[in-house]
């Protein structure tokens, strides 16, 4: 199937095929027809399948096909939970909308700076809004915008922005729309806070699950390692020399570690950056921008990063802490394995019970099993993998990583431990 044969213009296609989609994903050939039809939509589908074109497609299909009058009013509102999202998101749609016969205008609001030259933008209008929802409120109170006119509200990352506290104010913009919109929920996964949201404010949506399967799995190498805490940053640097990974994106639990592991990096002459929610909006900017170009080999990143950074080519993930929820653990590793492009996830599995249980449940809630590795000169301290990894366990390895980054050999059983000793005594 062919972008053309989904009701999009020439242009729109034209501008599809410049970026790089040669043909429709599974969530595009569904989604795009449905909101071109007007129907409201609920839509779920992993990380890096095509959602944020899924729905930029159509919506901008839907300003060439009625044409604007001659003040600009708010047409679409998309809401997202993050700034990195929002301008990822504003990012696509400018691309895609250049080669469109009237242009459009867009607008990408979030906190974290000036609200003035955001003001001084919405003179005039604007067709599209992508907002956070505290930076859109402030706006609105400022008048600096109207949302009476839109007739379309997507929320991108749904689940992501009732997580983080957003269900107060996105009922406060819910209020200033028209009760007659089309309304079009996006993310990777749906909680059940979601669903429940969805039933309040979708009429007879299309529902839309694109299921994980052989096909449509991103390329993703997914990798276990056992370490002792304090070993983990010297391993991550082990790593990051030995594998020599051009660029890798490290998820941790705090803004304090971003910052300190960071350091670390620096002074052992590894060019790292910290990336968390405390740093100025120049700062977070001038970090993905730089990483991005490949100016920079290593971010320390919180959670902020896990949803709406889409860095073409990225290799490496890793997890230096494990997530809180498998949910993020999904987020965290499709940031690689994107658009096609093979990726690789480490996971650092501290040699304590609670954290290995931990990721034996991240296992369970994804239907997988990732054997545990063994680096050489990083093997956890007895007491430490006594405590964690039985070492009778099957799943357990020796890692001696081969140039493709396998794993070979099979950690010595119990069994085997009494045969050496034996050999040594006689």
């Amino acid at each position: 199937m062919s972008f053309s044969s989904l009701g999009l213009s020439a242009a729109l296609v034209n501008a599809a095929q410049e970026r790089a989609y040669r043909e429709p994903t599974p969530i595009q050939t569904t989604a795009i027809p449905a909101i071109l039809a007007g129907r409201d939509v609920l839509a779920s589908a992993q990380t890096g399948s095509g959602k944020t074109a899924a729905f930029c497609l159509p919506l901008l299909q839907t300003l060439v096909n009625k044409p604007r009058g001659e003040t600009r009013a708010v047409q679409i509102l998309i809401l997202v939970p993050t700034r990195e999202l929002a301008t990822q998101v504003g990012e696509t749609l400018r691309i895609l909308a250049q080669h469109l016969p009237q242009p459009v205008k867009l607008a990408v609001l979030f906190g974290g700076i000036s609200i003035n030259p955001q003001m001084m933008h919405l003179r005039g209008g604007a067709d599209i809004v992508i907002a956070t929802p505290g930076r859109l409120l402030d706006l609105v109170s400022h008048n600096a915008l109207q949302l009476s006119a839109a007739r379309t509200l997507v929320l991108d990352e749904a689940d992501r922005l009732l997580e983080l506290g957003f269900a107060d104010e996105l009922h406060q913009v819910v209020t200033l729309l028209p009760v007659q919109r089309q309304n079009l929920f996006f993310s990777a996964t749906f909680s059940p806070q979601v669903t429940l949201l969805a039933k309040t404010m979708l009429h007879d949506p299309v529902q839309i699950e694109i299921a994980t399967t052989a096909d449509t799995a991103p390329d993703i190498q997914q990798r276990a390692i056992v370490v002792d805490a304090k070993q983990r940053t010297q391993l991550l640097r082990h790593l990051i020399t030995s594998e020599k990974w051009p660029r890798v994106l490290v998820f941790v639990a705090t803004k304090y570690a971003a910052d300190l592991i960071s350091t670390k990096l620096r002074r052992a002459d590894i060019n790292a950056e910290a990336f968390h929610g405390e740093q100025s909006q120049g700062k977070r900017s001038q970090v993905l921008s730089d990483f991005k170009a490949s100016r920079l080999k290593v971010v320390i990143a919180t959670d902020v990063a896990a949803r709406g950074i889409d860095v073409s080519q990225l290799p490496v993930v890793v997890n230096y802490d494990l997530p809180r929820s498998s949910e993020d653990y999904t987020h965290r590793i499709g940031r690689t394995g994107r658009a096609g492009e093979s990726g690789l996830a480490i996971s650092f599995v501290c040699a304590d019970s609670a954290n290995e249980a931990h990721f034996r449940l991240i296992e369970q809630r994804h239907k997988i099993k990732v054997a545990r590795e063994y680096i050489p000169g990083f093997e956890p301290t007895l007491d430490g993998a006594a405590s964690g990894v039985a070492a009778s366990d099957a799943t357990v390895v020796v890692a001696v990583s081969d140039p493709n980054g396998g794993i070979k050999g099979k950690r010595p059983s119990k069994k085997d431990k009494l045969r050496a000793l034996a050999a040594k005594s006689e």
